[in-house]
């Protein structure tokens, strides 16, 4: 028998509305996450004594960054689709266990992350392009050691984002990572510009928010509105992680197969740029992987946006096929895809028309002419892509609330791993360091064109769907 079912205005609500309601939190959030990185990266790269130094220990760092929240938004969008699925059944005690198990499994794994990354630190900083000359190196050392001190807090705090929302509390998780924010860009002037700390300071802001982000999810998780979580809702549950888990692969991939393409990225641009007339010498070395850090920030702006957005309809899309509503969920789907091209038009124009303005936020005037000008042919090829690359992170995370995690998931390796990271390294090879540059609009083109094919196929089935039903 059924226990009572919660969150049941998610299948009579305008669907309008639960967009606002739930993508709009889930938005502010993400990109309240993203900025971490990037105030970080403006306050480093408008201080003279550290300028693009700083910029390109700070790209070293980061794919490091987003392995670790790969790990988190595995477990944390995981258990928030399966809770939301659970609820839409009316099954509670299913959601409680599944909270309960996640969160202790993000504990276990973030201590393990934080272990491995201290233990190979100079080897995981050499192969992101940390040697590319001393002074980075040296840089990305001293940002990366309490980076990585504090990554429990932050795989925390990022694992519960979604699992808040999956309770009915969209706000309190935009809250949550708000405070965290708003507390780095507070500290990174007092402790870049006034205490002179240089990229320690930029570091420890950082960690020091996420440590208040942390300590909001658990104040919050003490009281949750439809979940009740007991002490036995922590044991390890295998079944039940067998379930959350692969719904959360699809965020996985998308994050770590970012990371592989950074990882192609980043020594195709050491490779290439060693034999650059410009960027062979020693003194401007740095800024390719500078000015990519840069580039692959804006874009990860817009794609918090993307992501944000189609994350937010993952309760409301689990609940209401749980509650075999598939009109609705055909519905939602359409109106994702509508709301992902105008976004990805939106950054399409800022990139291609505005891009000396976006790299001058960046120190560009502390900076040679050769970083400006390979910024702006950056800017310009490297996201000239932005619409096809929009939909389909959309169909890819749709796909997974769901419950279709395996074709969602040879979607995002289709995508992220064979043309991200292939033709990172095959391009490079006629084309030099412009390769580079290539790889990614390339890679967009041809995945949207299978995305395509799965989109169409997915309205097709659930339409069909939805005419059985009427049937029956």
């Amino acid at each position: 028998m059924k226990e009572k079912q919660t969150n049941s205005f998610l299948e009579t609500e305008h669907l309008s509305r639960l967009m606002a309601q739930y993508s709009i939190p889930c938005i502010i959030s993400l990109l309240v996450g993203a900025l971490y990185n990037i105030v970080d990266q403006i306050f480093i790269a408008n201080a003279s004594y550290l300028g693009s130094y700083g910029n390109a220990a700070n790209t070293v760092v980061y794919p490091l960054t987003v392995a670790a929240l790969a790990l988190a938004v595995m477990i944390g969008d995981g258990c928030c689709a399966h809770v939301s699925i659970c609820l839409g059944r009316g099954s509670r005690k299913d959601a409680s266990h599944s909270v309960g198990s996640s969160i202790t499994l993000c504990l276990l794994v973030s201590a393990a992350v934080t272990a491995l990354y201290f233990i190979f630190r100079d080897p995981l900083l050499t192969v992101f392009g940390g040697r590319v000359n001393e002074q980075t190196f040296l840089r990305s050392v001293e940002y990366f050691n309490i980076i990585a001190a504090g990554l429990p807090f932050y795989m925390f705090g990022q694992a519960c984002n979604p699992i808040i929302r999956s309770d009915g509390s969209p706000k309190f998780a935009m809250a949550a990572s708000l405070s965290g924010a708003i507390v780095n860009i507070i500290l990174d002037p007092i402790f870049i510009y006034l205490f002179q700390w240089g990229m320690a300071g930029a570091a420890a802001a950082t960690v020091l928010g996420q440590i208040l982000t942390s300590a909001m999810s658990i104040w919050y998780m003490r009281k949750m509105k439809n979940i009740s979580l007991q002490k036995d809702s922590f044991r390890i549950q295998l079944p039940l992680l067998k379930k959350i888990l692969p719904l959360g692969m699809t965020s996985f991939l998308s994050q770590i197969s970012m990371v592989a393409a950074m990882l192609a990225i980043q020594n195709m641009v050491v490779k290439y740029g060693g034999i650059d007339p410009v960027f062979s010498q020693a003194e401007y070395a740095q800024i390719p992987m500078a000015v990519l850090g840069i580039v692959m920030k804006f874009f990860q702006i817009i794609i918090s946006i993307v992501i944000g957005m189609a994350a937010g309809c993952i309760p409301v899309a689990g609940f209401n096929m749980g509650a075999e509503r598939k009109d609705r969920v055909r519905k939602l789907f359409g109106m994702l895809l509508f709301g992902e091209t105008c976004v990805g038009i939106c950054g399409l124009i800022i990139a291609e028309v505005f891009p000396k303005q976006l790299i001058s936020i960046f120190g560009a005037a502390n900076e040679s002419t050769y970083y400006t000008d390979f910024a702006i042919r950056s800017f310009r090829i490297y996201l000239c892509m932005m619409i096809p690359a929009c939909i389909n992170k959309a169909a890819f995370i749709y796909l997974q609330a769901m419950g279709k995690a395996l074709i969602s998931t040879i979607l995002s390796l289709l995508r992220e791993l064979v043309f991200g990271v292939g033709l990172a390294l095959i391009l490079p090879l006629w084309f030099g360091l412009d390769g580079v540059l290539y790889s990614m609009p390339a890679a967009d083109i041809i995945a949207f064109v299978f995305s395509l094919t799965v989109i169409l196929h997915t309205f097709h089935s659930l339409a069909e769907d939805q005419v059985q039903e009427a049937l029956a």
